[in-house]
């Protein structure tokens, strides 16, 4: 993925963006089948299937405690479905581990940060890149030959992507001094140094103010359009996923109650229901 400066314009400067224009999705990437999580007798998700296309912003929305973390879990690995099936590019599998997974182009960001906040937004980026890493520990140490080399190589990479996050003020700001929104944005950058096929974003505009949340989605709908990297998007700010997403898909108490396009998900009676609390 090469990493390229973002248009100059704000998403809070242009009109709101139409669900998939000048996106074109292509074939299924990712494909859950009938998956089904317990934590003892309390059912997390329930016999849940939906796909994921190339190229497409797949939202999935619904109530807390509605299996929505848990759906992202079982797809990264941290999580081991009881029954169902995970298929990404033709690949099928009951588990996945969280290392393959991430060596297979999958990239996570959480609810709850888990950043290093002792460190740089430079180094928090850094270790981003260390699935990508071939020289050996002791090599790294002492940095000479092809570590050295490497080294750089990955260090001017995680520059681009501060460029293109637009995070040069803070590069050597320890993490933990940072704004909520400013956090977010280096917890994007990390996922986004590992360069990934399917960008997974748990709840990424949480706890942000509105200026904040228009510079996510900008960078959000640039790394899709851009880099042509699939996003998978938990959120519970309505107006952002019916904007921004291709095909959203719905929970509540761990099933699946709706799938479809934007439109589609808003005039369904059991969404309505669910999310909004109101009859249609």
């Amino acid at each position: 993925m090469k990493i390229m400066s973002p248009p100059g314009e704000g998403l809070g400067a242009s009109p709101a963006p139409t669900p998939g224009a000048g996106r074109r999705t292509g074939q299924v990437i990712l494909d859950l089948r009938n998956i089904s999580l317990a934590f003892g007798g309390v059912k997390a998700l329930a016999d849940v299937s939906f796909d994921v296309r190339e190229h497409e912003v797949r939202a999935i929305i619904g109530p807390n405690g509605a299996g929505k973390s848990s759906m992202l879990n079982c797809i990264n690995g941290v999580y081991r479905p009881q029954q169902g099936t995970i298929s990404f590019r033709g690949r099928t599998f009951s588990h996945m581990k969280s290392r393959q997974v991430a060596q297979m182009g999958i990239a996570r960001t959480f609810q709850n940060l888990a950043l290093f906040k002792g460190m740089s937004v430079l180094d928090n980026l850094m270790t981003g890149r260390n699935l990508r890493i071939k020289s050996n520990i002791f090599l790294q140490a002492l940095r000479i030959g092809p570590a050295e080399r490497e080294e750089i190589a990955h260090r001017e990479h995680v520059e681009q992507i501060i460029d293109f996050l637009e995070i040069q003020a803070f590069r050597k700001t320890p993490v933990g001094q940072l704004s909520c929104g400013l956090q977010k944005r280096v917890d994007l950058g990390r996922a986004l140094a590992m360069e990934p096929q399917v960008l997974l974003l748990d709840e990424p505009l949480a706890g942000m103010n509105m200026e904040e949340k228009q510079d996510m989605c900008r960078f959000i709908l640039d790394v899709n359009d851009e880099f042509g990297t699939t996003i998978v998007l938990i959120e519970h700010d309505m107006g952002v996923v019916m904007d921004i997403s291709d095909r959203v898909v719905v929970l509540d108490y761990g099933r699946k109650i709706g799938d479809g396009t934007p439109p589609e998900v808003r005039a369904n009676p059991d969404v309505i229901s669910a999310c909004l609390g109101t009859a249609p």
